[in-house]
């Protein structure tokens, strides 16, 4: 969802592939102490040409795969069964090969790859598959990705080498659910997952471990000496925790940074700089306002619709994100190959005016219509910091205010917001790539209605969860279009959110590596997905 604190729930030119969430962690606020200058002598260089500081707008709750964490692939801690190259295919990690798939597309099975060894030094198993799947399914762990993982019937070990994977009915993107971290039972196994010590202390297969954790200002790594791949170049790395945007930016012009995520307009200032280079993701990543079912004002579908209308998507994109995205009309950006064509929706406010005519919202004082004694304003809550998002909301606010209705936007902490997304609006972000299943059904489905992050708009239209269940279940690539495509039209007539725009990810850093590439990237973004992805696999410019 954005960048705030994750309590873990939860594309772009035709030419390009659909790929699968490399997302990682979202982060929340504070500001950092990072590395120091080195001492100086030969021993002191060294140790400063192999590490890196990055400045990130916020930090995870936990490191536990078990609660979510590194779900979709890319975590520097873990590792899964299955992982992802540049281009988001999916390739062999902790299985010696892709899935042999078998019983019409019930049984998966994977061979484990021999000699890894936990951070600890203990050895992999497949007893620690099946406990990681195992403990998420579980309803007593808080993971509220758990619907991801609908599929599964059962998992169980075949000797110390192999997992199966049994599904309760075809799924045709599952593969791509099993790049989730494995963790070690023999650690993990003896502590409740949701309050053990290993959401902060975490063991796992990656090619680095974590040294210390300074909650609301950095995350420390160093390389893990039992790592099964290659010996990282990169010996160490920090994650900084710098919420301010213009903040970041600053840490980064002086040299206290060697990279961090920007915004567009601030990132545009380091063009020009010798020395620096700026990588731009593209990304299914959007920008949304919730517009709860359940509020008295947004409950209305007319006001939802006028809003739809009324929104100029084009205008956000040029002048908040200085032409780094694309209009948003629904959750699947417009090149992707499972967007429904003709679903575009101009900027109308003559059309929005007309819709609230017509469902009896009449102008009102002070140019706010009403209807039956009930004042077409809402509140807009967006969270503080994050410039980008409070733009969206200012633009999104003045765009309604000429159809009448009154938005009222407020910056707020989660722990403010998050009581109140049951009914009032957020200006939220989402976004998952490699099948529209990962996005659509935790957005959209009512079963999740008001689940942690998940259908935060408290949605609810039955022919849409009728469609997203089809989608889930069906194999065949035409259904599941019709299916995709029936979901899209519904939310022209019956919005529940309104879809802004999706946004390019933009990262600046110094250029000293080589092997730094961005894939196409979810919303969640900033630790895993970047140009340090694959960190382990940088090397020194020669």
């Amino acid at each position: 969802m954005t960048a705030r604190r994750t309590r873990w729930t939860r594309r772009t030119d035709r030419r390009l592939p659909i790929r699968s969430a490399a997302a990682a962690v979202a982060f929340a606020a504070g500001a950092t102490a990072c590395s120091a200058p080195s001492d100086g002598g030969k021993d002191g260089a060294a140790e400063a040409a192999g590490s890196v500081v990055i400045g990130v707008a916020s930090e995870p709750d936990t490191l536990s795969p078990l609660l979510g964490y590194g779900k979709d692939g890319n975590s520097k801690i873990f590792d899964g069964l299955l992982g992802r190259d540049t281009d988001l295919k999916l390739k062999p990690a902790l299985a010696t090969a892709l899935p042999k798939v078998t019983d019409g597309g019930r049984t998966y099975t994977y061979t484990l790859r021999e000699g890894v060894r936990f951070s600890d030094g203990e050895p992999l198993t497949a007893e620690d598959v099946v406990f990681t799947y195992r403990t998420i399914l579980d309803e007593k762990t808080n993971n509220t990705a758990r619907s991801e993982l609908d599929a599964v019937k059962s998992v169980r070990a075949s000797g110390d080498d192999t997992v199966v994977f049994t599904l309760g009915y075809p799924y045709a993107p599952f593969a791509a659910r099993t790049v989730l971290p494995i963790v070690p039972e023999h650690v993990a196994g003896g502590q409740d997952p949701n309050t053990g010590d290993f959401n902060t202390q975490p063991v796992g297969t990656g090619p680095y471990v974590l040294t210390d954790w300074s909650k609301g200002e950095k995350l420390g790594f160093k390389a893990n000496p039992h790592y099964w791949g290659a010996r990282p170049a990169v010996k160490s790395f920090t994650m900084a925790v710098i919420a301010d945007d213009n903040v970041r930016a600053t840490r980064l012009r002086s040299g206290d940074l060697d990279g961090a995520v920007l915004p567009p307009n601030l990132a545009a200032t380091f063009q020009k700089d010798a020395g620096r280079r700026t990588y731009r993701a593209r990304s299914y990543d959007f920008r949304a306002v919730t517009l709860p079912t359940s509020g008295k004002v947004t409950g209305d579908r007319a006001i939802r619709r006028a809003l739809d209308a009324a929104v100029d998507r084009q205008a956000m994109v040029d002048r908040i994100l200085d032409g780094a995205g694309r209009p948003a009309y629904g959750p699947l950006p417009v090149d992707d190959p499972w967007y429904e064509g003709g679903i575009e929706r101009p900027h109308d406010l003559a059309a929005a005016e007309r819709i609230l005519d017509e469902a009896g919202w009449k102008p009102g004082s002070g140019g706010v219509r009403a209807k039956d004694g009930q004042r077409a304003s809402f509140t807009l809550y967006y969270p503080s910091g994050d410039k980008v998002r409070q733009d969206h909301a200012l633009a999104y606010a003045s765009d309604a205010k000429k159809t009448g209705i009154e938005v009222k936007v407020e910056g707020a902490t989660w722990e403010v917001i998050e009581p109140r997304m049951k009914s009032d609006a957020v200006l939220a972000g989402f976004g998952s790539v490699g099948d529209p299943d990962f996005g659509l059904y935790t957005l959209l489905h009512s079963s999740l209605a008001g689940d942690g992050f998940n259908n935060m708009a408290h949605y609810a239209n039955p022919a849409v969860d009728e469609a997203l269940d089809a989608g889930r279940r069906d194999q065949d690539p035409h259904r599941r279009g019709a299916a995709y495509d029936r979901i899209q039209q519904a939310l022209v007539d019956d919005p529940g959110y309104t879809f802004l725009t999706h946004i390019d990810h933009l990262y600046v850093l110094a250029d000293r590596w080589e092997g730094l590439t961005t894939q196409l990237e979810p919303h969640e973004h900033g630790f895993a997905s970047g140009p340090w992805w694959n960190i382990e696999d940088w090397r020194p410019k020669k």
